[in-house]
């Protein structure tokens, strides 16, 4: 019986996840809710740009063409890259576009069965068109019924791609009379500011005071943690970052989930880097037309907010959340079974519980989730997991048992809150080991982790992509 594959978005991580399945010989249904791939990228305003270094962000066998030069490509530019990637490997006919998946769920097992399993069973995936109709399939065995909204679909593998940076945003909340209502001004989430096109956006912020809360974008930028940012053209002591950051002696110095006693003596702390820069920032921070202010609360009044310990208000025409989203929730609401919501929810106090690959639940069998869980550079990560994928789809390795799976799942938890700052990180995260990460999902599949020729090649030259091209 040939195994049915789903995957839930066409984003980066949806369009790598359908290459490496059909590369191995699988058929996958892409669903995707949008009318083009992209994902996130279809909803941010023209002027956005990569933080990241475009020769950091680019597919091992699909290089950025010559005509894009900035290193931070814009908008268009990632958007123009994307779609030539999916024409260039002929991923479009496993697209289905305009559908939206509502919810997965087991098919023919009641809650307290789901409860106990170990093993896989069959998929069932509701799916509601953004169209006024179309037609249910129950499954591809039994006739066709003609229906209003809804179909089904059938498959023995669901891999989400659904990313954590879109859909519901975090939205502050306020007691009666300290928040959003008592403002003069406009107050909107990032997410709207983004989806205005270019001419719009400007037109709304021209000439007006813009207080932005969070920092997911860089006007008064209100944030409860400082991070470490560099400019986009950063080269400290002369040394590109990717010496700094992307060589095995680097991740010398990072502490690793379940590391050796020697290693644990070598490592101290170093935080990763949060984001690169935009041009330009740090001579708008001196001119003061990009005010940074800390605080680990605030409220509205009519002129604007006030900060915690500040006795004058930040007075603003404008207020912008840029606070994120709620990806756990955004994960857990597509299980239609409250057993599997309740497992992909972890606790109020740790990131969503996958194993160590960042992919797997333990107890939610023939399921991969790919883009949840955060790296320096998303598109990296992202197709080492589809590569990944392709093997696990082929049944090339077997997963370790539940019992193991959730041992390390609680070493990761360990790990990522040590790294947090505050000890109370709820985001799954590998920035500070990926070499370390990627040499796991090698030996998972039988590959040789060293990925380069010669000792010292090996340990101080930086890894990326193309060291995993042949994988």
């Amino acid at each position: 019986m040939e195994k049915r594959v789903a995957i839930i978005g066409a984003g980066i991580s949806g369009l790598l996840a359908c290459k490496y399945a059909a590369s191995r010989g699988f058929n996958p249904v892409v669903f995707e809710a949008e009318e083009q791939v992209g994902g996130l990228w279809n909803h941010t305003i023209e002027s956005t740009r990569l933080q990241n270094i475009k020769d950091f962000f680019q597919f091992s066998d699909f290089p950025w063409p010559s005509s894009v030069r900035d290193p931070l490509p814009t908008n268009a530019e990632l958007l123009e890259y994307l779609q030539s990637y999916a024409r260039h490997f002929e991923l479009l006919p496993y697209i289905k576009f305009n559908s939206k998946v509502i919810s997965v769920s087991y098919v023919g097992e009641c809650e307290e069965e789901m409860q106990s399993w170990n093993c896989g069973v069959g998929v069932e995936m509701l799916l509601g068109p953004k169209g006024n109709g179309t037609s249910k399939f129950f499954t591809p065995k039994k006739s066709l019924i003609s229906r209003l909204w809804w179909q089904e679909y059938a498959a023995e593998f669901v891999v989400i791609c659904i990313g954590r940076f879109s859909g519901l945003p975090e939205i502050p909340s306020f007691p009666p009379g300290y928040g959003p209502e008592v403002f003069s001004g406009k107050v909107l989430h990032s997410m709207d500011y983004s989806a205005m096109d270019n001419a719009n956006a400007a037109e709304f912020i021209k000439g007006k005071r813009i207080a932005i809360i969070g920092n997911d974008i860089p006007c008064t930028v209100i944030q409860r943690t400082i991070h470490w940012m560099f400019p986009h053209d950063a080269q400290p002591w002369g040394l590109s970052l990717g010496f700094l950051c992307f060589s095995r002696f680097a991740e010398l110095l990072v502490h690793k989930p379940g590391e050796a006693f020697l290693s644990s003596i070598l490592a101290t702390s170093l935080s990763p880097l949060v984001l690169f820069l935009p041009p330009n920032f740090y001579d708008k921070v001196e001119d003061r037309s990009i005010v940074l202010k800390k605080s680990q609360c605030f409220s509205f009044c009519e002129e604007g907010l006030i900060l915690e310990g500040e006795d004058d208000p930040v007075e603003a025409d404008i207020v912008i959340y840029a606070t994120g989203y709620k990806g756990d929730e955004k994960l857990k609401n597509i299980f239609s079974s409250p057993t599997f919501q309740n497992c992909i929810a972890g606790s109020p106090t740790s990131a969503i519980p996958l194993y160590s690959r960042q992919m797997i639940h333990p107890r939610i069998p023939q399921l991969v989730v790919i883009s949840y869980s955060e790296s320096f550079s998303n598109l990296y990560t992202f197709e080492m997991r589809c590569k990944w994928l392709g093997y696990f789809l082929d049944e090339a390795f077997k997963l370790p048992s539940i019992k193991e799976m959730e041992e390390d799942i609680k070493m990761w938890e360990k790990y990522m809150k040590m790294y947090s700052g505050n000890g109370k990180l709820r985001r799954a995260c590998i920035s500070g080991v990926p070499i370390w990460y990627n040499d796991q999902l090698c030996k998972d599949i039988g590959c040789n982790p060293r990925r380069k020729k010669g000792f010292f090649t090996d340990l101080f030259e930086p890894y990326g992509l193309a060291d995993y091209k042949e994988l």
